[in-house]
C-alpha cells in the first residue's frame, strides 16, 4: 500500500506542512480545503510546490453537505462541486472527497443518495476525475460505512467509490465483518486513525482526540485484516485531528505519522504472516532491563553528585580507559559519570546542566534493535570510537538525549571489562541494599508525549499502561507508563499543560525534556532507609497528616504505621500485594531519586503521588531565588 497524509494532520502554513510531509518521506498528501484557503498563493502554485518535494495531491477534502438536500439546495451543490473540480484541475489532484451529510434539512433515503452521487460521478468522469464517498459517524442519515458503501453500489458509477476511515467505523463499533463485500477496485481511499477509549460525543472526540495509529486503544489490526479481505493494495492515509497535534512541530509530526504507519503494517505483518508493502523490520525487541543511566555533569558539580551517589550506598567500581567518566555501582545498577571535556555528553551538559544524558538498554541482540530503529526513522546516533572502545548502537531519544542497547551476545556484553580499568583501591562499602533501577520517570512537553509513547512501544516489546492524571499543586499532570511484561524495564512519560507543575518546572530548569527521577528497588526499605540515615541523605518529609489518613482507610499494624513516619515512607497497598516508596531531596532543582519495595504490586503508588509533589513543592526555591 501507497503511505499518505492530510495535511491537516501538522501545525503551521500550507508550505511548512508540505515541507515537513516530504521530509518525512511521504509521497502522497492529502489537500485539506481550510489549508489551501488559507495559503497565499494560487492552487497551481500548491501544485508546483507539490512536485518540487516529490509529492502528490491525492486527495481534495471534504467536500461537505452534498447527498439528499431538498430539490431547491441541489442545484447548488453541483455548481459548487463543479468549482471544486476547477480547482482540482489547478491543483492536479484526482479525487474528491465527499462527507455524508450532516445538515438538519437533508433527506433521508439510499436510493435518494445514490442517485446524486449518480450524477456527480457523471460529471466527475467528465473531468478525468473520481468521487469517494465517506461515511460520518455523526451523519444525519448516513453513518455507517456500510449504508455509504450501498449508496455507492447503487449508483453503479465507475467514478464513485467508497472512502473508509477507521475513526468512523471503530469510534461507533461498528461490524467489520460486510467490508469483505466491497470490491478492491471500489475502495478509493482508506484514511486510518487511532484514538483513546473515551466516553464522549463522537463528534467532540473526532475532532480533538484522534491520534497516530499505536497511540490509542483502537483495534486497527482487526480493521487490516477485514481490509485485506478485500484484496485492497491502494491508498493508506492518516486523517487526525488533534489539540497536541496542532501545537507540535510539523516536521517530528510528519515522521511521527509515517513511522506509525510503518509500525501497523509491520504489526499486521507479523499476526498474518504475509509480506508487507513496507521494508522488513526485524522484530520489536524485548526489554531485559536497564544496563546503565549516565549523568553528564562538570567538574564543579561532579564531587556533591559523587558525594551523593555514595549516600545512596554506590561505589566508584571503574574508571574509563580514556575519558573523564567513571562506573558506580551497587546491586546490579550502573550509573556512568560523564565529565569529559569532549564529545556529547559535554555538549549535552552546556545545554541542558547536570542531567542524564543516556540510557542503556539491554536487549537480545543490539544491532537488530537499530536496524528495527532506523527502519521506524528513529535517528541513529554515532561518533568517533577511539582505540579500546566499543561502537555501542544508540539513537536519539527524548530531549536530544541517547538511548543505548546493550546485547550479552557480543561484545557489548562486556562493555565494563572493555572500557572500563577497575579502581584497585576502591573499597566499596556495605551498599544501602538497592538491587536494579525499578523505573525512570521522564518530563516532557505536553505536545511530545504521543511522540515518545509511540517511539518506545513501535520500537521495544513493550505494553502501555492507560493514561491517568495526577493531582499537582499547580496544574494537572498526565502520566502514562510502557514497561515490558516481566517489569524488566518502566519508563514512566510526564507531560502538563500547566507551566506551574514540577514537571513543567523541571523542562525550565533543564532547558528541556529529560529525565525528571529514577526510582531503584530494594527489598526492604526499612533497612535501605537506615543506611541513607547512617550515610546523611536527606530524604523527603512527609507530612503527619498524610500517616493519620492512611490510618483511617488501610487496615494496617501500628508497628508498621509507626515505621513508615518513621522513615518518610509512603505505602500503598491493593489486592495483588503492597507498595513502598521514599524520596530523595531534589539535586540541584532538576532530579531526585526514589526508592521502592514492591511486593507483588504492579503499579507505582498513585494514591500517594499528590502528597509527594505537595512536599517536594514545599522544598522548591521560589523563581529567581538562587540554587541552594
Amino acid at each position: 500500500m501507497r503511505m499518505s497524509i492530510a495535511t491537516v494532520c501538522l501545525s503551521g502554513g500550507l508550505a511548512e506542512k508540505l515541507e515537513a510531509i516530504a521530509a518525512a518521506g511521504f509521497k502522497g498528501v492529502e489537500m485539506f480545503e481550510n489549508d489551501l484557503l488559507s495559503f497565499n498563493g494560487t492552487p497551481g502554485d500548491v501544485r508546483k510546490m507539490a512536485v518540487d518535494l516529490g509529492l502528490d495531491i491525492i486527495t481534495f477534502q471534504p467536500f461537505r453537505d452534498f447527498e439528499g438536500l431538498p430539490p431547491e439546495k441541489r442545484a447548488r451543490a453541483f455548481a459548487r462541486a463543479e468549482r471544486k473540480f476547477d480547482l482540482m484541475a489547478e491543483l492536479g489532484c484526482d479525487l474528491l472527497m465527499v462527507c455524508s451529510n450532516v445538515a438538519p434539512d437533508c433527506l433521508g433515503g439510499i436510493d435518494r443518495a445514490a442517485a446524486d452521487l449518480r450524477e456527480l460521478g457523471e460529471r466527475a468522469k467528465a473531468r478525468g476525475i473520481r468521487v469517494g464517498f465517506e461515511a460520518l459517524a455523526w451523519g444525519r442519515h448516513i453513518n455507517d460505512y456500510r449504508d455509504a458503501w450501498e449508496a455507492v453500489r447503487r449508483a453503479d458509477h465507475p467514478s464513485v467509490g467508497v472512502v473508509l476511515d477507521t475513526f468512523h467505523i471503530l469510534s461507533r463499533k461498528t461490524d467489520l465483518s460486510a467490508m469483505r463485500s466491497i470490491p478492491r477496485d471500489r475502495i478509493f481511499l482508506v484514511q486510518v486513525a487511532d484514538a483513546p477509549t473515551m466516553d464522549m460525543d463522537v463528534l467532540q472526540w473526532s475532532r480533538h482526540f484522534r491520534n497516530f495509529p499505536g497511540q490509542g486503544d483502537f483495534p486497527l489490526l482487526d480493521f487490516m485484516a477485514a481490509l485485506d479481505t478485500t484484496g485492497y493494495d491502494g491508498l493508506l492515509s492518516l486523517e487526525i485531528f488533534n489539540d497536541q497535534f496542532r501545537a507540535g512541530s510539523a516536521r517530528r509530526l510528519a515522521v511521527d505519522g509515517h513511522r506509525s504507519l510503518i509500525y501497523l503494517m509491520d504489526q499486521f505483518s507479523t499476526k498474518t504472516g504475509r509480506p508487507s508493502s513496507a521494508p522488513a523490520l526485524p522484530p520489536r525487541s524485548a526489554c531485559l532491563g536497564t544496563e546503565f543511566i549516565e549523568f553528564s555533569i562538570d567538574d564543579t558539580s561532579r564531587p556533591a553528585f559523587e558525594k551523593v551517589l555514595s549516600g545512596l550506598g554506590f561505589f566508584k567500581a571503574g574508571q574509563h580507559v580514556s575519558k573523564a567518566v567513571s562506573r558506580w555501582t551497587q546491586g546490579k545498577i550502573n550509573v556512568v559519570v560523564n565529565s569529559d571535556t569532549e564529545g556529547f555528553a559535554q555538549a549535552y551538559n552546556i545545554t541542558h546542566g547536570t542531567s542524564v544524558c543516556a540510557i542503556g538498554l539491554r536487549v537480545p541482540d543490539a544491532k537488530a534493535t537499530l536496524a528495527r530503529a532506523e527502519g521506524l526513522l528513529d535517528r541513529p546516533f554515532r561518533q568517533p570510537v577511539r582505540p579500546g572502545e566499543l561502537d555501542i548502537p544508540a539513537v536519539r531519544g527524548l530531549g536530544g538525549s541517547l538511548v543505548y542497547f546493550i546485547d550479552p551476545a557480543s561484545d557489548l556484553g562486556r562493555v565494563w571489562d572493555i572500557e572500563f580499568k577497575s579502581v584497585m583501591d576502591a573499597q566499596p562499602n556495605a551498599g544501602a541494599g538497592l538491587t536494579v533501577v525499578d523505573h525512570i520517570s521522564q518530563s516532557m512537553h505536553y505536545e511530545e508525549m504521543l511522540t515518545w509513547l509511540l517511539f518506545y512501544t513501535s520500537l521495544l516489546d513493550v505494553g502501555k499502561t492507560a493514561e491517568q492524571d495526577v493531582l499537582d499543586p499547580g496544574g494537572l499532570v498526565k502520566s502514562q507508563v510502557v514497561q515490558s511484561a516481566d517489569g524488566a524495564m518502566r519508563i514512566v512519560l510526564n507531560a502538563s499543560q500547566s507551566t506551574h507543575t514540577q514537571s513543567s518546572r523541571f523542562l525550565s530548569e533543564a532547558f528541556g525534556s529529560g529525565v525528571q527521577h529514577i526510582a531503584f528497588a530494594t527489598d526492604d526499605i526499612f533497612k535501605t532507609a537506615a543506611a541513607f540515615k547512617a550515610s546523611g541523605v536527606e530524604l523527603l518529609t512527609i507530612p503527619e497528616n498524610y500517616y493519620d489518613d492512611l490510618e483511617s482507610k488501610i487496615e494496617i499494624a501500628p508497628a508498621l504505621l509507626e515505621r513508615l513516619q518513621a522513615h518518610d515512607v509512603l505505602y500503598d497497598r491493593d489486592e495483588q500485594g503492597e507498595y513502598f516508596q521514599m524520596y530523595t531531596q531534589t539535586f540541584d532543582e532538576r532530579f531526585f531519586f526514589e526508592i521502592v519495595q514492591r511486593i507483588n504490586y504492579a503499579g507505582f503508588g498513585a494514591p500517594n503521588a499528590q502528597v509527594r509533589l505537595t512536599a517536594q513543592a514545599r522544598m522548591a526555591r521560589a523563581p529567581g531565588l538562587p540554587r541552594r
